[in-house]
């Protein structure tokens, strides 16, 4: 006999066979008792979690020849014939493989024909999201008022897209992903059913691996299977998984709480040895700091690994919660990788290289003892923020008490009126690039070297024009010419005044006696291109 995957031969036939999708079962089950039935349903959810097993269910439920009922009697002519596939009133078409509208047409011809084998002409579309615009428009009609033995049952992973005029036609239930520790019964039942020797944590395994789905659940344990020889064991069904075991996490945690690099390293050679699958390394990681945060801010929560409570009083609350932030970046990071290996080991040399600083190393002077690298850079920047500010005078801007008379008097720079216009981004960079010719009347020239003509646009002068209006108040030309040599700008005056003031600060950081003092003590050298002007 033809062997039947597990997927297919634990389909639930019933709703009392389904797990973890309580909620909608009682729903549907009320309505089908107290026969309060929708013409229109849309199951959602991800994959492998029951959404078309639900509509052939309730197919079932609305079709037995009991009578419409939450509980089919799986025994009669139309159940049997929906289990076999051969009902002839239930049309399920995948909507993937056929999204033009000239199928969707097709498929409602026969919708005003009475059914011919059961109660209820039953249309099952799989996958509707994938649906052409056209399609949605040929089935929106139908979908609102069809006649009284046509029930539509809809299934997508996409709800999204599905056009709201779709949506607010059916009945929507969405199916949630089936909890880990449910999966993983689901799965004990089934191998003691089956007469299959399992180890409690490979179930585990492949309920973790299975990401709520049930489907994939009965897939992978039909892989575990025949991998493991028939006995499923946990160090098989992590090879097989590319998955590694907490100890291997935690010898990787023990190794960034010692500092210890080359450990670390070592770690990580290992699990790209073993075949490591180290985008599920990073998640199992991810969910290792989790359990440690969660011992260390809520301490009556009991750790089950006795790893966790040892990590959590080993480590720094922020060391965790630094970690855990640099490992939930680097998942979004990894793919982008030249590969996995690398990547997931850049995670870990982050962590490695980076701990918060606390506030003890940079204010107390007894922090020079136990970090004096930081301590000393703490200081000198302080020291050179308060030298910085004592020898150096920031220019102040020119101002103006009041806009420019119409006799506006040409030895005023353009640096005093660039100072009062509300200029901001490339019209800004524009106008301190350009030098003042002339002003007369309502007319004013400036000149723009030719090295900046690039920068020169008509949208561009007419902010500069309505800013000139807005400080003469009244209507200003604004005439720009092209020269070849370049004026007294306002931005090359800016530059020069930063240069004397950059030259006075280093001059007098050079000169300091406590700068000389800490250079001598350390064996340092001054940095020039961290002294910053402030």
């Amino acid at each position: 006999m033809t062997y039947q995957v597990l997927a297919r031969k634990w389909r639930p036939r019933t709703f009392s066979q389904m797990i973890g999708q309580e909620p909608i079962l009682r729903m549907l089950s009320n309505a089908l008792s107290e026969n309060r039935l929708h013409h229109a349903y849309l199951f959602t959810g991800t994959r492998g979690v029951g959404k078309t097993t639900i509509a052939r269910i309730f197919a079932k439920s609305l079709n037995c020849e009991i009578g419409v009922t939450a509980t089919p009697c799986m025994t009669c002519r139309n159940c049997t014939a929906i289990d076999g596939g051969r009902f002839l009133d239930l049309l399920e078409v995948d909507a993937a493989s056929r999204t033009k509208v000239e199928d969707t047409r097709e498929l409602l011809e026969n919708v005003y024909y009475q059914p011919s084998q059961g109660r209820y002409k039953i249309y099952l579309i799989d996958e509707v999201h994938m649906l052409s615009q056209h399609s949605f428009n040929a089935l929106l009609k139908t979908l609102e008022e069809p006649p009284p033995y046509v029930k539509f049952l809809l299934a997508t992973t996409d709800p999204k897209r599905l056009p709201i005029t779709i949506l607010s036609r059916c009945l929507q239930f969405h199916l949630k992903r089936v909890p880990l520790e449910l999966l993983k019964e689901h799965l004990q039942y089934i191998c003691e059913k089956e007469d299959i020797t399992f180890e409690e944590n490979a179930l585990s395994q492949l309920a973790h691996a299975a990401d709520g789905s049930v489907r994939d659940s009965l897939s992978l344990l039909d892989q575990a299977i025949a991998f493991c020889g028939g006995k499923i064991n946990i160090k098989d069904t992590q090879q097989m998984l590319g998955s590694i075991s907490e100890d291997a996490l935690f010898r990787l945690l023990y190794a960034l709480q010692k500092n210890d690099g080359v450990a670390l390293l070592n770690e990580v050679e290992n699990l790209e040895a073993h075949a490591a699958n180290f985008y599920q390394a990073l998640d199992d990681l991810l969910s290792i700091l989790h359990q440690i945060s969660v011992a260390q801010v809520v301490p009556l929560a009991k750790a089950t690994v006795s790893d966790i409570t040892t990590l959590a009083k080993q480590y720094k609350p922020e060391d965790i919660q630094l970690f855990y932030q640099i490992a939930l970046n680097g998942r979004r990071d990894l793919p982008h990788a030249p590969n996995p290996h690398q990547g997931f080991e850049m995670i870990l040399l982050r962590m490695l290289a980076f701990r918060p600083m606390t506030a003890a190393a940079t204010t107390q002077p007894t922090a020079i003892k136990s970090h004096p690298e930081i301590a000393v850079k703490a200081a000198v920047k302080d020291l050179v923020k308060d030298l910085v500010r004592d020898t150096t005078t920031v220019p102040a801007k020119p101002t103006i008490s009041a806009p420019l008379p119409p006799t506006f008097d040409n030895t005023r720079t353009w640096i005093d009126i660039l100072s009062k216009l509300t200029l901001t981004g490339m019209t800004y960079a524009l106008a301190s690039n350009c030098t003042l010719v002339e002003i007369l009347d309502n007319r004013i020239t400036l000149a723009l070297a030719i090295q900046h003509e690039p920068m020169l646009n008509k949208k561009l002068t007419e902010r500069i024009e309505e800013a000139l209006a807005k400080y003469f108040q009244k209507t200003m030309k604004l005439d720009i010419k092209i020269t070849t040599t370049e004026g007294e700008t306002p931005i090359k005056k800016q530059r020069e005044e930063n240069s004397e003031r950059m030259a006075k600060a280093t001059e007098a950081i050079k000169n300091d006696d406590d700068i000389q003092k800490i250079m001598g003590l350390f064996d340092a050298t001054l940095d020039m291109d961290s002294i910053k002007t402030f």
